[in-house]
């Protein structure tokens, strides 16, 4: 980052997601790994985007017009590291995944 004077630089891994198999693809392949499934690409590159924090829980808000809004809270220890850029992983995140999300730093409760 240093060569990059004040940009944001992100690394995410290269992913595959496999169609929902039907009736049709049922009974001529293997079965789709997990790994390969929408909701596990989008989880994987969500861990990627925030990498050096760690997150540690998710909630969904569902507008009244339907609309979703993912917030993932981030550890605590890391804040001052990361608070800068949730925007840049917002704006990533939504280009990805068309998934809007914020990104949230709780007070660790007992």
């Amino acid at each position: 980052e240093k060569k990059f004077s004040g940009k944001h630089v992100v690394f995410i891994a290269q992913r595959r997601v496999l169609a929902k198999p039907t009736r049709k693809t049922n009974f001529q392949k293997q079965k789709r790994p997990i790994s390969r499934t929408l909701v596990a690409v989008h989880a994987a590159i969500l861990d990627d985007l925030v990498y050096p924090a760690e997150i540690v829980g998710k909630r969904i808000r569902i507008r009244l017009d339907g609309s979703r809004l993912f917030k993932v809270h981030l550890d605590k220890n890391q804040q001052t590291n990361i608070e800068h850029k949730t925007d840049t992983y917002s704006a990533v995140y939504k280009k990805l995944t068309g998934k809007e999300v914020t990104f949230e730093f709780p007070e660790p409760y007992l």
